[in-house]
């Protein structure tokens, strides 16, 4: 029987991944990257659009004629790794022979959980899941470690072949997923919760638009509206406007995108918080109880609610972690396909150290 605190974890998803603490300041071409702090945002702002475009009607407060950032140039890739590439260029190939990654064990007072949001269109059967976020809980310690997957990353998926992580789902489902994460990054997610465009922007659309605190501006061409720029600072957006900025990739790059969720993620968290949501719950489960598919019970919602407590109180308990570009190489699929080959060694280090193994 569906119960109505059965919604309680998809509320403590946004608490545990975004309580409280603005993400670090991010600049993806330069290492290293820190995590887990808070930091004070600018005022709110508005939409900023190129001067040099014939603007057109639109919901957003646009500032006056600015100077806006050259869009980030888009790399030209070698269509195969080269055989002498410079030291600093090189793109090792995939391995002729995979050898399945050390899985770490079950770890007692661990609940390891994945975020995904999906490209499903109505009407669609199959998709992609092209935001993936490694949540794990420790239950004893009351901390949260939180980690982004780049979409592209090039994986061997069990049953399948080498490809793209976010096609995983295709090959079996969530336990297809799971199966995929374990064989490549040594842990096995037990939860999972999912969500499409059209859910989302429902439950934007349903709480007036988001003030999502931009870390790092964003210039890049919007449907209709020609080349504009999101600055650095708060700025409110509508459905359409965040769905865009979390998959906008033409002048950045996956990691970008990966920060850009999260930052959306944290308006969503706020805007929640601020409409009392937990104490709120059965009415909230309602109203969204289709918007989200999960294998979570209304068990595994009354036991993290302790946590949902201790996060809220305390934000040191959040810990960020993020893919960089030092742990993955742009590569040319043999079929043409640009993808993300993983530096295994690099990123097996870190899953293990956000899900407390080795």
């Amino acid at each position: 029987m569906n119960h109505p605190y059965r919604f309680v974890p998809y509320l403590l998803f946004v608490l545990l991944l975004l309580s409280g603490c603005a993400l670090p300041n991010l600049t993806y071409l330069l290492p290293p990257l820190t995590q887990g702090f808070a930091q004070e945002m600018p005022a709110e702002r508005a939409v900023a659009q190129n001067p040099n475009v014939t603007p057109s009607p639109t919901p957003f407060q646009p500032l006056p004629p600015t100077p806006v950032m050259t869009p980030t140039e888009i790399p030209t890739f070698t269509p195969e790794p080269s055989a002498t590439p410079p030291p600093a260029l090189e793109t090792p190939a995939p391995d002729s022979t995979f050898i399945p990654t050390e899985a770490v064990g079950n770890l007692p007072k661990r609940l390891n959980i994945l975020l995904l949001g999906s490209d499903r269109r109505p009407g669609g059967s199959l998709f992609r899941t092209d935001t993936i976020i490694l949540v794990s809980i420790d239950t004893q310690k009351g901390m949260v470690h939180i980690l982004s997957f780049p979409r592209d990353l090039y994986v061997y998926i069990p049953g399948w072949t080498q490809d793209r992580i976010n096609v995983a789902w295709q090959h079996g489902g969530f336990e297809g997923l799971a199966a995929t994460m374990q064989q490549n990054f040594g842990v096995r997610p037990t939860h999972y919760a999912l969500v499409n465009f059209r859910s989302f922007k429902r439950v934007v659309d349903d709480l007036g638009g988001l003030d999502v605190k931009v870390s790092q501006p964003l210039y890049d061409k919007y449907p209709g509206k020609g080349w504009i720029t999101i600055p650095k600072g708060k700025v409110h957006m509508d459905a359409d406007m965040a769905l865009w900025y979390v998959r906008s990739r033409k002048t950045s790059n996956d990691f970008a995108r990966n920060r850009r969720q999260q930052e959306v993620l944290l308006a969503l968290f706020e805007k929640f918080i601020s409409l009392d949501a937990l104490t709120r719950a059965p009415e909230f489960y309602k109203a969204y109880k289709k918007a989200v598919v999960t294998n979570l019970q209304f068990e595994d919602g009354l036991a993290l609610l302790p946590i949902a407590a201790q996060v809220a109180l305390d934000r040191s308990r959040i810990k960020h972690y993020f893919i960089t570009p030092e742990m993955a190489y742009d590569y040319i699929t043999p079929g043409g396909a640009m993808v993300l080959l993983p530096n295994e060694t690099a990123i097996r280090k870190l899953v293990h150290q956000v899900v407390g193994g080795k």
